[in-house]
């Protein structure tokens, strides 16, 4: 079964194409900038990427192009877009829906209803939607949702202390957001330490440009860092992170700023940029760091702070961890990033090999851990496609 999985931007679409009967990608790519001089990168494994500036006014174009990739006779890898049997989208938010679906009718209308919860990830991936269902009509299709893994927490974890009216009325609470990533690394912990995931007290650290850290205790989350909106939790490569709420009204009234205008600097000013003034790139963060920029140094450690105290927090609620992972963009390859963090943690058991941790192998599952180490550091690729894929995959064959 050949499985398409679909991740729309407000200007970009990603997408893979599976293999579902030989476990793996066949073909992938992206449209960037779409509707402002959009470009394509379209990659087939052991052939030379295809890159292209083209004219995608919409993601309906956008669709378009990808299926004429797909089915190119000499870029191609499948003869017609037939051969295509679901695919599969990325949602960032699933409100009330708990649990990955088919896309009907009324699930479209109900993400259509939560826009406003939703303001800068759910119009793409409603885009997304439409575009592939304007193309590809009849073929199943399915919304795997970032909410959906977070379900399990209990009120005392996604309830805020506001009035108890604004979450019976606007459904005010914490929701989490990076589930597909925290199921999916948390499944390959338990596979990598060979325990089943149900005995096992697990703290999973998604690090990006967006980032957020769940605690997973016998298989179920019972409490994660971002919340309402994914701008809760750590500092980010734009996001404040968590501030005091009365920050956000003294600066409008100072600065005489709009909500929006608000939201703009909270979302695409702050984080890394708005600290260090150099860059939300890490990596960039860190060379400006090295060369004695001190607003950059100080960056760095806001994020190590940062990740240290929600570590510590949630192996308190939990009453103990057995594995600490790290994923995505920073997790699995800044190396500075992951010592910082683990330095000074050996109280509670957490302690890593420094010398392996700088020369550990990158996209291969690793332990970090020191010998005498209480706790598994981990270093677990992520593959949220994937599993976007295999959700499909399930539904489509138990349907």
């Amino acid at each position: 079964m050949k499985i398409l999985v679909v991740n729309a931007g407000s200007s970009s679409l990603k997408y893979q194409l599976f293999d579902m009967d030989e476990n793996k990608v066949i073909a992938k790519g992206l449209c960037e900038k779409i509707g402002i001089g959009a470009a394509v990168t379209h990659k087939r494994p052991g052939k030379p990427d295809y890159k292209a500036d083209v004219d995608l006014k919409d993601h309906d174009d956008a669709i378009a192009l990808v299926l004429r990739l797909l089915t190119d006779p000499e870029l191609g890898v499948i003869a017609s877009v037939n051969e295509i049997d679901a695919i599969g989208h990325r949602v960032a938010h699933g409100g009330k829906l708990q649990s990955s679906m088919f896309i009907t009718d009324e699930v479209l209308h109900y993400l259509e209803s939560i826009v406003g919860i939703n303001p800068l990830h759910g119009p793409p991936a409603i885009k997304g939607i439409n575009a592939c269902r304007k193309v590809m009509p009849g073929k199943p299709m399915v919304a795997v949702f970032d909410t959906s893994f977070h379900s399990t927490m209990p009120p005392k974890s996604y309830l805020y202390a506001l009035p108890y009216e604004y979450y019976e009325k606007y459904k005010v609470r914490r929701y989490g957001f990076h589930g597909t990533s925290h199921r999916y690394v948390a499944n390959q912990a338990a596979a990598f330490v060979r325990k089943p995931l149900e005995s096992l007290k697990i703290i999973t650290c998604h690090c990006g440009n967006g980032s957020s850290i769940t605690a997973v205790n016998a298989g179920k989350v019972i409490d994660t860092s971002m919340g309402f909106t994914p701008q809760e939790g750590l500092p980010m490569g734009t996001r404040s992170g968590s501030v005091d709420p009365t920050v956000v009204t003294y600066l409008m009234r100072e600065e005489n700023l709009t909500p929006d205008q608000m939201d703009d600097v909270l979302n695409k000013k702050s984080g890394l940029l708005g600290v260090s003034g150099v860059s939300s790139d890490m990596r960039e963060v860190g060379a400006a760091a090295q060369a004695g920029n001190e607003r950059a140094k100080l960056a760095l450690d806001m994020l190590v702070q940062s990740t240290k105290k929600i570590i510590g927090s949630y192996i308190a609620e939990m009453n103990g961890v057995d594995i600490l992972l790290f994923t995505a963009g920073i997790g699995e390859n800044d190396r500075d990033f992951r010592q910082a963090v683990c330095r000074n943690m050996d109280y509670l058991g957490i302690a890593i090999d420094e010398k392996y941790n700088q020369s550990c192998p990158r996209g291969e599952n690793v332990d970090l851990s020191a010998p005498g180490s209480k706790v598994k550091v981990l270093v677990i690729p992520t593959d949220e496609e994937l599993m976007i894929a295999t959700d499909t995959l399930n539904l489509v064959k138990n349907n």
